[in-house]
């Protein structure tokens, strides 16, 4: 972020006098044209409270911030706090509004464990923050023991999660790298990104189609994955009702290709990355995500390689999030348009949902499915004022909300894992265990259904596709489902 030189010296007060915060004010220290001076610290160890901090007072705690902010006369707080939960960063935000001066948030801790703090990772809070939960102890030795050294795949890497996936299991040191993806602009630009930020990093971009079996098959025999990661998904729920027979072909085929492709090349880990819309699903993504749990249930016995399912529901800033719908409507002037006041969802940060997908894929063992602990359901009327007011606006004044009813395949909530799943906990907190029903003894009934429902996706047969769909899951309802003609 780029502070130009200003005549007028603004006050600022640093929450946080750990070594974040510190660096912060050195920084500023060393470069008067800024304009900006440090004139205390606020931070929530009452111990430091009286101390200094490279030369700066530290006045109190955050708590204070606001009758801080006044007596001092402070223009800015600076929030340089990355290991604080979001309940800490809302809390200060708020106080910071009510005494009417800006504030910025220095993010995520991962940015000082890979460098300094700087001026310039400052920016304005998000709505990520405000939910994002405290750190997560993992146990780095099991991550280690499953990706150092390992040559892996990621499809879907130019998604969301796929591309944060990439990122973070590069600081474990894998020997390979592989991003598959079907766009060529986001598979360049994550490659990109890779070389410039960990230039060490053997990181091969691939752009393709899951659904190529010719394909795939040369991938597996090229590059030989020892682990595959399996992000590639359609995920827009209302779309997919208008375009079931393509939700069946990515969300399913393309599973069942992968999955397949993996086991013929004797790779030694297959996580297929699935969410809470596949738990009893009644839309046509998420019954076609149950299909693919089933894909790998039911192969997951028939040679060496490992099927682990990692389950998670919402992931906040990802491609077609309501966030990113709610801040373009913010910014012109609203309204802001919400389904249903008591809709709930389940949320995470993407960073946060990728350090546990990747813990998750090391401790699970074959057949089992991993649920992530994403928290407790947020309101998405809350989402919508939160997002509001970080806007500088006042919900339901400034900015007015719409509730325009619940759209084809949503319902009210979700659920992680469904009444006929047993559920047991795992060594790491925020990750549970559900045991699916044994499938051996109906995989071959349920095989063959999958084939003709693949068969009938691939012939663009709408009503046959959805008919088998409803078949194979008993909660979607085909009839339901709307037509895609116009009008």
């Amino acid at each position: 972020m780029d502070f130009p030189t200003s005549s007028k010296i603004k006050k600022v007060i640093i929450c946080g006098a750990g070594e974040a915060g510190e660096m912060i004010a050195r920084e500023i220290n060393k470069h008067p044209r800024l304009g900006l001076e440090v004139v205390a610290f606020l931070d929530d160890d009452r111990g430091k409270t009286g101390r200094e901090v490279a030369g700066i007072p530290v006045v109190g705690v955050t708590d204070e911030v606001t009758t801080a902010a006044e007596r001092l006369g402070a223009d800015e707080v600076l929030i340089a706090m990355p290991s604080a939960g979001g309940a800490v960063v809302r809390r200060i935000a708020e106080r910071c509004i009510a005494a009417a001066v800006t504030y910025r948030i220095l993010p995520g801790i991962f940015e000082i464990i890979h460098g300094d703090a700087r001026l310039s990772q400052l920016r304005e809070v998000e709505v990520e923050d405000l939910l994002k939960r405290d750190p997560i102890d993992l146990d780095l030795e099991s991550i280690r023991e499953s990706v150092t050294g390992k040559s892996i795949l990621v499809t879907g890497a130019g998604g969301s999660i796929g591309s944060e996936l990439c990122r973070q299991l590069t600081s474990f040191d894998p020997a390979l790298l592989v991003l598959l993806g079907h766009g060529e602009n986001s598979i360049f630009n994550v490659a990109l990104e890779l070389e410039q930020k960990f230039a060490a990093a053997k990181a091969v971009p691939v752009v393709g189609d899951i659904r190529d079996r010719a394909h795939m098959r040369a991938i597996f025999e090229r590059y030989r994955p020892d682990i595959i990661y399996h992000a590639a998904a359609h995920k827009h729920i209302t779309l997919m009702e208008r375009n079931i027979e393509e939700a069946v072909k990515n969300n399913v085929t393309g599973t069942h290709v992968v999955a397949q492709e993996a086991l013929r090349a004797g790779a030694g880990r297959f996580v297929l990355i699935s969410t809470d819309k596949a738990v009893n699903p009644v839309s046509a993504m998420g019954a076609a995500k149950m299909v693919a749990e089933l894909v790998v249930q039911c192969i997951r016995d028939r040679g060496p390689t490992e099927f682990v399912t990692v389950r998670f529901g919402n992931v906040l800033g990802s491609r077609g999030s309501v966030i990113t719908l709610f801040k373009k409507q913010i910014a012109q002037g609203g309204p802001v348009t919400i389904t249903h006041r008591d809709m709930t969802r389940y949320f995470m940060t993407v960073y946060e949902a990728v350090q546990l997908l990747i813990q998750a894929a090391a401790i699970g063992r074959n057949g089992e499915i991993m649920i992530l602990d994403m928290g407790k359901p947020v309101r998405i009327v809350d989402l919508a004022y939160d997002l509001i007011r970080l806007s500088g606006y006042v919900p339901e004044k400034d900015i007015s909300l719409e509730f325009i009813g619940i759209k084809p395949g949503e319902r009210l909530s979700e659920d992680l894992f469904a009444s006929y799943e047993d559920l047991k906990e795992t060594p790491i907190d925020e990750i549970m265990m559900a045991i699916p029903p044994p499938i051996k003894a109906k995989a071959d009934a349920v095989t063959p259904k999958i084939r003709q429902l693949e068969e009938a996706a691939a012939a663009m047969d709408r009503d046959l596709t959805a008919k088998l769909l409803g078949e194979l899951v008993p909660s979607y309802n085909p009839e339901a489902a709307p037509t895609t003609e116009l009008g």
